[in-house]
């Protein structure tokens, strides 16, 4: 079971320094859904990018350390110094090549790339910079000195490059299609162009049953959904859980799509920290008093 933990995290706008977190500790294992919630420019979407290392923010301070165990790294020649990684070292590729993944709140738009290429080719890179991450640096330098100097020839035509070929890879997509309940025609289309804001959402849920991610961070997947799309997004949520074993953090501003996906623990934020948690029961007071009774109870004991 992989944890990511945070500790003590402090992080600021790169381009002015402004201050955006102020401590934030948080803990999230493989097979959890944590729902971390608060009120607009409470610092939740910051935390989520700052996990998987967005360049518009700078940490100033703390630690963010993902462990993973025996069954996370089964597929790679791990040492036991390689358990755990301070993701703050690391380039937003090797965060997702160790099992961090982050649904965007407002996906991208790519005409001419079908889903089931753009699919196709992160799993092929994520597998690819997982093994140059566990490799051993002899063979590194080994495998650099070996290539020096040539390159692809344009003559040898489109290559079914990467460790999962194009057959394999099908196989793969219709499990996770079959897994969500998803129609496969939807992997024909090209990358969310023309997609309603509920299957934008559905893609990313998609993505990372794709990607098997250890710990993945959904930012606002609720927000614009109509109730049956928020159903099958919650559905797949529970899948991720359920089937893969994927912690979840669930980033929100509402109680509502919690009541579709229960979750293990709510944390609350105000000002930058996690202020309050507790059980699924605080997401419903949190709906029914709103969130200046959290900051009430904070600065009363305070």
């Amino acid at each position: 079971m992989a944890t990511l933990e945070i500790n003590n995290l402090h992080a600021e706008v790169a381009e002015n320094g402004e201050r955006i977190l102020r401590g934030v500790d948080l803990e999230v294992n493989s097979g959890e859904i944590h729902a971390l919630m608060g009120p607009n420019g409470s610092g939740k979407s910051t935390t989520a990018k700052v996990i998987a290392g967005h360049p518009a923010y700078e940490v100033t301070d703390g630690e963010i350390v993902l462990h993973l165990d025996e069954e996370d790294v089964e597929d790679v020649d791990a040492d036991e110094d390689e358990m755990a990684w301070d993701l703050l070292d690391l380039e937003p590729n090797e965060r997702a090549a160790l099992g961090i993944f982050l649904a965007f709140q407002y996906p991208a738009e790519i005409e001419g790339v079908t889903m089931t290429n753009f699919l196709r080719q992160a799993l092929n890179a994520k597998l690819e910079e997982r093994e140059e991450l566990f490799e051993d640096e002899d063979e590194a330098d080994a495998e650099e000195d070996e290539d020096e100097g040539y390159e692809t020839s344009p003559m040898e035509g489109p290559a079914d490059d990467g460790e999962i070929g194009v057959a394999e890879f099908q196989q793969i997509l219709s499990e996770k299609m079959e897994l969500l309940d998803m129609d496969e025609s939807f992997a024909q289309r090209y990358l969310n162009a023309g997609f309603s804001g509920g299957e934008k959402k559905q893609n990313e849920v998609l993505q990372a049953a794709i990607l098997e991610p250890s710990i993945a961070v959904l930012d606002e997947i609720d927000s614009g959904l109509d109730i049956d799309r928020l159903n099958d997004v919650a559905q797949g949520i529970e899948r991720l859980r359920d089937e893969q074993g994927t912690g979840v953090l669930q980033i929100t501003h509402y109680q509502r799509i919690l009541d579709y996906v229960e979750p293990d623990r709510v944390h609350v934020m105000l000002d930058g920290e996690v202020v309050m948690e507790g059980d699924a029961e605080l997401a419903e007071t949190l709906e029914e008093k709103g969130y200046d009774w959290v900051r009430e109870q904070v600065y009363e004991t305070a």
